[in-house]
């Protein structure tokens, strides 16, 4: 990874996402998502059509899960009613909480790579959509917790990534400039919020990017492992 970066700047702050960056959670997303489902009388979804509607939050994942599975049931109207999405976000919920993180698991790279950006002296915070009651247990379950002073969920802020309303807020709790905090994710969510933001982004080349080529977003530089971003910044300074 070549982190294209103006020489002048320096970083005073990293926010990292939190699904398909730090932890492979589709393990998590299929067990909860497909409890939901029986309990709806609705069929499974597979893992794959999960790793391409992850990432803009859980309400928008299940209307997207539901609506998949009303197109599959070739219901011409594919936007499931109120009724059954607010059925299908309390048995879901009900579920993620009991099963969060028993299935999922830390990419490698990522605890070594936290490690160097702290020692480095960045202030580290975790911005996902995820909602914040899933995030923190989340962290706290894969020893993540303890890398980051600040971890914000979707329903922090008013708006959710690809908004740069939350990087703009976690920047101001961080203390940090945004042109001098550097964003790190998997997505174009990601990218399109730091972008607005004026933050400078990395994206890993191992998350979900909603089932497409995470090289075709416009970014920064690109990430095999998290631990490699410390290496190429200290060969900056």
């Amino acid at each position: 990874m070549k982190l294209n970066l103006s020489e002048a700047t320096r970083l005073q702050a990293c926010i990292v996402d939190l699904d398909g960056t730090l932890v492979d959670t589709l393990g998590d997303f299929e067990v909860a998502l497909n409890h939901m489902l029986a309990t709806l009388d609705r069929p499974p979804v597979t893992r794959t059509v999960i790793g391409q509607l992850v990432g803009k939050g859980s309400e928008h994942l299940i209307r997207s899960v539901l609506a998949h599975g009303e197109r599959q049931r070739g219901v011409a109207d594919s936007v499931a009613p109120e009724d059954l999405v607010n059925r299908a976000w309390r048995a879901y919920q009900e579920h993620y909480l009991l099963i969060n993180g028993r299935y999922s698991a830390v990419y490698a790279g990522v605890r070594e790579g936290l490690l160097a950006l702290r020692e480095r002296g960045l202030r580290l915070a975790c911005l996902t959509n995820k909602p914040t009651a899933f995030a923190r247990p989340l962290l706290q379950a894969k020893g993540l917790d303890g890398y980051f002073s600040e971890v914000f969920g979707g329903d922090a802020f008013d708006r959710k990534k690809p908004d740069p309303l939350p990087l703009l807020k976690t920047c101001e709790a961080l203390g940090s400039e945004p042109a001098r905090t550097l964003m790190i994710g998997d997505s174009s969510n990601d990218a399109q919020a730091a972008r607005a933001a004026g933050c400078p982004v990395v994206l890993v080349t191992y998350g979900y990017n909603h089932g497409e080529p995470v090289r075709s977003v416009d970014a920064d530089g690109y990430l095999d492992s998290l631990d490699e971003l410390a290496a190429q910044l200290a060969r900056r300074n």
